[in-house]
């Protein structure tokens, strides 16, 4: 695949820094190619040399976002398989989540941010390939080859379970924390996913099967992401 534009134009960088400010102060329906020029300090033409449409630039920066987030949990669960483990992957994925303004926007439905970006099918696509709620979905059968999840239950079923409880946090915990005495809420979140998965029964060594299965299915949702900011 071809460099990322952004790589060898100082002015590509410069377009997309320009855009991800005006994107996160004004929402998409305040974001228009000349504003993002004339703040980059280029002209618009320089715009639509990388970028066709405005829908393109902006899907550019929450891919990039999407993958700078699936980048760093991959880098953590390399330096440490024992991330791995239910328990611990879902809060990290919580709170790498809130380090990625567009992720959560588009996790959450963020409507004002997003304005027409939340109906576009890549965004859908990036949902489903590495949004917290489809990558929880693609490793609960790893959890369960390894024993690290119960298996007494239909999959799909436990998935929905699985899905609603993280669907829940990332939408309520944010709002609830200053009114509920929980002054962890990920505490809370871990404790939540080992009450519906069960016990973490798996070995050191299934630890480190699933870690390694789980690094696969990112860097395939990675690969998705790359596609469609490369088109």
């Amino acid at each position: 695949m071809a460099e990322l534009p952004e790589h060898g134009s100082p002015k590509a960088a410069r377009i997309l820094a320009a855009a991800g400010e005006l994107l996160l102060s004004r929402g998409s329906k305040g974001v228009t190619i000349a504003e993002v020029a004339a703040k980059a300090h280029v002209g618009k033409g320089t715009v639509y040399l990388y970028w066709k449409t405005k829908e393109d630039l902006l899907l550019g920066l929450i891919s990039r976002d999407f993958i700078a987030l699936a980048d760093e949990v991959v880098a953590a669960v390399t330096a440490d398989p024992e991330l791995a483990r239910p328990s611990r992957l879902g809060p990290n994925m919580l709170e790498v989540a809130a380090r990625h303004p567009y992720v959560n926007a588009l996790q959450t439905g963020d409507d004002v941010l997003l304005g027409v970006l939340a109906d576009d099918p890549r965004s859908a696509t990036l949902l489903e390939t590495l949004g917290a709620g489809a990558f929880l979905h693609h490793i609960l059968p790893i959890w369960r080859r390894h024993d690290l999840a119960r298996d007494d239950w239909e999959v799909a079923d436990q998935a929905f379970a699985l899905q609603a409880l993280l669907a829940g946090f990332l939408t309520t915990a944010p709002s609830l924390k200053s009114r509920l005495p929980v002054e962890d809420p990920a505490r809370v979140f871990a404790a939540a996913i080992t009450a519906l998965l069960g016990p973490e029964r798996a070995t050191p060594e299934q630890v480190k099967l699933a870690a390694e299965e789980g690094i696969r299915s990112l860097n395939g949702g990675r690969s998705v992401a790359l596609a469609i900011i490369s088109g």
